[in-house]
C-alpha cells in the first residue's frame, strides 16, 4: 500500500512506513491489527480522541438530513452554530470556513477590510504582520508570509503586502508599529507548533495586546492548532489574560470528522464585509455546523481543557525525570498536551529514527524540523495510559544513548 501511494500520489509528504485502518479514542490500528497509541492527533485535529461516538452520531444523524445548502439558502444548523461558538468564545459574529488555511486567509482579508474602511489605510497599502518561523498552511498567501525555505522555495512570485518580525521579541514589533502607520494586523499563534512547540517570554502577549491597542492594530490569534483544549485553555491565549480581536480555528473544531474552521470577530470587523465580498460553498454547511457543535461540547463536557492542563504536567515532569539527563536531551517543554522533545542535532540517531523506533514500540509521534519531536496525544488519555506510552518514549530514548 505504502509503494502504491508513492508510484500514483505526489510525493509532498514522507509519512512514517505504517497503514492505518481504524482508530478509537487514543489508539490507531495498522492494517495487521497493531494497537499504537496516537501522540500527534492528526496534528490536533482529534483532541477529542479518533472516532468519538457522539461525534459519529451527531455526523451520521446529520448525513441522513441534510448536508449541504450553500449559503445561497439558510440551513436549520448554521444559526445555531453562529449562536453556540460566538456566545462560547465571547465574539459578536463568526465567519465559518472549512480547512485552516481557508480561515487564515479569511482573517487577513478581513484585516485589510478592517484597515481600509475603518483605519482608513490608503488603498492597496495595507501591510499584515507575521512572526518568523510561522506555520498557517500551504496557499500561496501562507507560503508568501513563511519564513521557511521548504515552504516557499520555487513558488514565486509571492503575495504582497506580507511583513516578517521575530517571534517573543516586543522591540521588534514597535519597531516595526512605528515604521508602518499601514500595519491592519498582527497575525501570529499563541505558541508556534510546526516550529517546534515555541512558547514565549511571560510578558509577551500582554505587550502585543498594549501595542496593537496603541497603534490600532488588530491582534489576530492564530488557534488552529493550539485552540480547543490542547494546551489546557479553551484557546490558548488565555494562559496571558488578554483577548485577541480575532481567534482563528480550525482541526479540532470538529474533532477531526472533516474539514470545519472558523474565525471570530466583533461588528466592528466582520461587518466590514457584505453579501458578495467572500464566501465558501462548504463553509457553514449543516453538517459541518452540526459536527463542531457537538465537538465543542464534549471538550465543555469533558472537561478536556482541565485534563490536558494536568497531564501535560505529568507528561514534562515524566519525560524530565526519564530522559532530562540524557546529554543530546536539550529541552523538554510545553504546555498543556502539546509538547516536545529537541534533541542534539549532531546525535548520532536522528528524529526522524527515534520516531520509527516509537512506531515498532507502539507509539506515533513526528519530528519537525529534524531535530525536534512533537507530541500531542488526544485529550481523552488517562494518566495510566500516557504513563504506559512515556515508558515506552523512555525506553526508545534510552536505547539511542
Amino acid at each position: 500500500m505504502i509503494d502504491q501511494g508513492m508510484q500514483y500520489g505526489a510525493h509532498n509528504y514522507k509519512p512514517l512506513p505504517v497503514v492505518f485502518s481504524r482508530g478509537k479514542g487514543i489508539y490507531m490500528y495498522d492494517i495487521e491489527g497493531k494497537e499504537y497509541f496516537d501522540f500527534l492527533s492528526a496534528y490536533s485535529a482529534v483532541n477529542q480522541g479518533h472516532c468519538h461516538p457522539r461525534l459519529v452520531a451527531a455526523m451520521a444523524d446529520q448525513a441522513g438530513k441534510l448536508t449541504l445548502t450553500s449559503r445561497a439558502f439558510v440551513s436549520d444548523q448554521y444559526p445555531l452554530f453562529c449562536k453556540y461558538i460566538t456566545e462560547l468564545f465571547g465574539y459578536d459574529r463568526v465567519l465559518p470556513m472549512n480547512s485552516g488555511v481557508e480561515a487564515g486567509e479569511t482573517a487577513i482579508k478581513l484585516i485589510r477590510r478592517w484597515a481600509y474602511q475603518v483605519k482608513g489605510v490608503e488603498p492597496n497599502k495595507c501591510s499584515v504582520l507575521f512572526a518568523n518561523e510561522n506555520f498557517w498552511g500551504r496557499s500561496l498567501a501562507a507560503v508568501s508570509s513563511s519564513s521557511d525555505p521548504d515552504c516557499y522555495k520555487n513558488y514565486g512570485p509571492f503575495t504582497p503586502g506580507f511583513d516578517l518580525i521575530d517571534y517573543n521579541d516586543v522591540g521588534a514589533l514597535e519597531a516595526a508599529l512605528k515604521a508602518n502607520p499601514n500595519i491592519g494586523g498582527f497575525y501570529v499563534e499563541p505558541i508556534q507548533g510546526e516550529a517546534g512547540v515555541n512558547i514565549p517570554a511571560d510578558n509577551y502577549f500582554n505587550e502585543v495586546a498594549r501595542l496593537c491597542k496603541e497603534y490600532n492594530v488588530l491582534f489576530c490569534a492564530d488557534e488552529v492548532q493550539t485552540g480547543l483544549g490542547r494546551t489546557g485553555k479553551m484557546k490558548a491565549i488565555e494562559h496571558w489574560n488578554v483577548k485577541p480581536d480575532m481567534v482563528v480555528l480550525g482541526k479540532a473544531i470538529s474533532g477531526g470528522m472533516m474539514p470545519v474552521s472558523a474565525v471570530l470577530a466583533n461588528d466592528e470587523i466582520m461587518l466590514t464585509m457584505e453579501p458578495g465580498s467572500h464566501g465558501s460553498t462548504y463553509g457553514g454547511c449543516p453538517i459541518a455546523c452540526r459536527v463542531a457543535m457537538e465537538a465543542l461540547q464534549i471538550i465543555v463536557d469533558e472537561d478536556l481543557c482541565g485534563n490536558a492542563e494536568k497531564l501535560g504536567k505529568v507528561f514534562r515532569s515524566t519525560l524530565e525525570k526519564e530522559i532530562g539527563g540524557l546529554s543530546w536531551v536539550q529541552t523538554i517543554r510545553g504546555k498543556g498536551l502539546l509538547n516536545a522533545v529537541v534533541i542534539d542535532p549532531a546525535h548520532s540517531t536522528s528524529a526522524w529514527q527515534i520516531c520509527l523506533n516509537m512506531r515498532d514500540a507502539g507509539v506515533l509521534a513526528k519530528q519537525t524540523h529534524d531535530n525536534i519531536i512533537r507530541f500531542a496525544p488526544p485529550l481523552t488519555i488517562k494518566e495510566d495510559e500516557l504513563k504506559v506510552a512515556l515508558s515506552r518514549v523512555a525506553e526508545v530514548f534510552h536505547a539511542a544513548n
